[in-house]
């Protein structure tokens, strides 16, 4: 497994089981349906932890229809969830491009210029400069769902690169021939 992937935490899990469900308000789980639909070997009581950790967030909320609760998925929690899709890297073989990804986010914008160096590491993109960053691979479409919106992409360029000056040591770092 390469190093710089993570595990999704149980936090993302949850988050991301949610985007799935869509439209569609996911249930909130009692004990036993719980084991049905998470195997993640996580006890109960660090689920429902996880549901009012995300509540307080604001990332989710619950919603009462026909004496059921539900949890549903806020905007902002529908755009962290994307977040968290998009740290999923896809593997593919190299095609001998690069990708070069570009950006001038403003200074009033911080914290999502910061998520978007977050999203870029994760990715295994290479930092080349203090915002140009490389990769041998493109950004999946989830990341690039984020960027769309967040309305980041519209401080960044992306743009792929066919030949370079002198990649040896890029080609080290990625491990490519």
């Amino acid at each position: 497994m390469n190093k710089n992937k993570k595990e999704l935490t149980f936090t993302s899990k949850v988050l991301l089981y949610l985007l799935a469900a869509g439209d569609l308000m996911s249930p909130f789980m009692t004990s036993g349906n719980f084991k049905r639909k998470f195997l993640y070997n996580m006890p109960y009581n660090n689920y429902r932890k996880t549901v009012y950790y995300l509540v307080q967030k604001g990332l989710i909320k619950f919603k009462e229809d026909a004496g059921s609760r539900f949890t549903i998925l806020t905007s902002k929690g529908q755009l962290e969830a994307l977040l968290e899709r998009a740290k999923l890297p896809v593997a593919e073989k190299w095609d001998g491009k690069w990708r070069l990804i570009i950006f001038d986010i403003p200074e009033d914008t911080k914290a999502e210029r910061n998520k978007l160096r977050r999203l870029l590491k994760i990715n295994n993109f290479f930092k080349l400069q203090a915002s140009v960053y490389i990769n041998p691979y493109p950004l999946n479409r989830e990341a690039i769902k984020y960027l769309q919106e967040t309305k980041l992409i519209e401080y960044i360029r992306i743009i792929k690169v066919e030949e370079m000056d002198d990649d040896k040591a890029l080609k080290k770092h990625f491990g490519l021939k």
